[in-house]
């Protein structure tokens, strides 16, 4: 072990997501006494999955991109991914399909995807894609290192190295949103759709999301990969790996409040006592902090630009059936007559009504037969609620409207599911208190976002963040990116010699509250 690590504490890690899971391995594979407590009765917090008639099916995240992200984790514990987890690359990334009967696959190959998209709307609009997917690569490699893989992005070191490659500045785009970078790109509007659809990915919408998030299309063109078992088979790979480098993991262990002395925690609570702590990682949103749900002491852990404006939530449907009339992928979306409807109904509050789609088709992929009866997992944005408890009106009207809008594209599914199949997020909200049913913490909207979000340090000495609702944000790789964070920001305190060390603050985002117990929380699943 380094020398730097021989210090040792007794570390909580509250939240079994994708962040909380990431921390507790890079800890307990580091010799830390690691202790995870979670709410739910499986790890993997939104990673999470619903009994179906033909089995488990995932109900949160079905994407995984940036793969070696993960690779990293498992070597950083001494062990290869392939021995834990079954990870298959997809030829298609996704199949896209619009009202007017048009179809666009895009590929993990480039020119595969280059070609298609001739094939689909001419040289011009070819030429374009290429133009396209050659500037969001470059901004993804240029910003990947200050950003994703920093501790903590700061402005004046961001804007020193746009300063040093001032090719990057219309790259950017910095004055226009995406949909306004996207329609100065694209002269056919279904590709402005398509990729406009990427501020999703992170909870945001194209009208209002900077033009800089185009370069979520670089992390997917680097590759989608589907997993063996489900996404939740990696949440219980990752479990299983913490476990195996001595993490103690409780679940069904609500904590009901993190204890604090002066600036510093002191230990947490759950409904089986009082269980001390040097330091503790709260894997959820971090809203919940500062609305008091783990406890007073953590509220001012973040600031308040942190969590608001919230990110978008959604309507998930998680069923087994069988298909009809379209030749479906794993990954599929079908999109709405207007895009811009959907962001105005979201904006106001309310259900979309053209929505565009996801349908993930769990049991169909590169090299597979699905069976008769597949499991699917379907997606529709929604506004982010505080309303406590679900309508059964809205679950209905959901209904209606998700399985009408998928059959007047051409899909259909027998039998079609029952309410009960249905997260809205309302639902959302209760199983993860403090979120608003938000799915990705911090709405992206402005250029500062990525500013807003809170680094793995907290105002409380400590009490540090993992998790979609710190940064780099949201999404599974981006999860797993905190929690090094996180893990990384105790070695280095671990190695102070200064008991004193001040903490590193930020204005973000957090979590925290006694009544936690009533509304257990679970961990941050992106």
């Amino acid at each position: 072990m380094d020398s730097t690590l021989n210090k040792r504490g007794t570390i909580a890690v509250i939240g079994a997501g994708m962040g909380g899971l990431a921390s507790a391995i890079r800890l307990a594979a580091a010799g830390q006494d690691v202790t995870l407590f979670e709410a739910a009765a499986t790890p993997g917090g939104k990673m999470r999955a619903l009994p179906s008639a033909a089995g488990p099916v995932d109900a949160g995240p079905t994407v995984l991109t940036l793969s070696h992200v993960f690779d990293e984790l498992f070597a950083s514990a001494g062990e290869r991914i392939e021995d834990h987890v079954t990870l298959m690359r997809e030829d298609i990334l996704a199949r896209h399909w619009w009202p007017d009967g048009s179809t666009l696959d895009l590929h993990a190959d480039a020119e595969a995807s280059i070609e298609a998209v001739r094939a689909f709307a001419g040289d011009a609009a070819s030429a374009e894609f290429a133009a396209f997917a050659a500037t969001t690569r470059r901004l993804f490699e240029a910003f990947d290192a200050p950003m994703m893989q920093a501790a903590r992005p700061r402005l004046a070191g961001l804007t020193a190295h746009v300063m040093r490659n001032p090719a990057l500045i219309p790259a950017m785009a910095p004055h226009l949103t995406l949909a306004q970078n996207l329609a100065k790109r694209f002269t056919d509007p279904r590709l402005r759709q398509l990729f406009g659809r990427y501020a999703t990915y992170v909870g945001g919408s194209p009208y209002r999301s900077p033009a800089l998030l185009g370069l979520i299309w670089h992390a997917e063109a680097q590759g989608v990969w589907r997993v063996e078992g489900g996404m939740r088979a990696l949440a219980t790979a990752l479990a299983g790996l913490a476990q195996q480098k001595g993490a103690t993991i409780h679940y069904d262990t609500a904590v009901e409040r993190i204890e604090t002395s002066g600036d510093r925690v002191t230990g947490l609570v759950t409904a089986h006592g009082h269980h001390p702590a040097d330091r503790i990682v709260f894997n959820g949103d971090p809203a919940a902090l500062r609305r008091g749900l783990l406890g007073e002491g953590p509220r001012r852990a973040v600031g308040a630009k942190a969590t608001a404006p919230r990110s978008l939530s959604a309507y998930v449907w998680s069923f087994a059936a069988t298909p009809s009339g379209r030749d479906l992928t794993h990954h599929n979306v079908f999109f709405g007559q207007e895009p811009r409807s959907e962001f105005d109904d979201l904006a106001a509050g309310r259900m979309p009504a053209d929505p565009t789609l996801y349908v993930c088709a769990e049991d169909r992929g590169t090299g597979t037969a699905p069976p008769a009866q597949e499991r699917f997992e379907i997606i529709m944005n929604g506004a982010p609620t505080s309303t406590a408890l679900p309508q059964t009106d809205e679950a209905s009207a959901c209904q209606t409207l998700t399985f009408k809008a998928l059959a007047r594209s051409g899909l259909d599914f027998a039998p079609i599911p029952a309410t009960s199949a249905l997260t809205t997020p309302a639902m959302f909200a209760n199983l993860f208190p403090g979120s608003d049913g938000s799915l990705y913490g911090r709405n992206p909207q402005g250029m500062m976002a990525a500013f807003h979000r809170p680094p793995a340090r907290t105002a409380i000495r400590g009490l540090y963040l993992a998790g979609g609702g710190a940064h780099p944000g949201a999404g599974v790789p981006m999860a797993a990116l905190s929690g090094r964070h996180a893990a990384e920001a105790i070695f280095t305190d671990l190695a102070s010699t200064s008991p004193s060390r001040r903490m590193d603050t930020h204005g973000g985002i957090s979590t925290g509250s006694p009544t936690i117990r009533a509304a257990p929380y679970p961990s941050s699943g992106s």
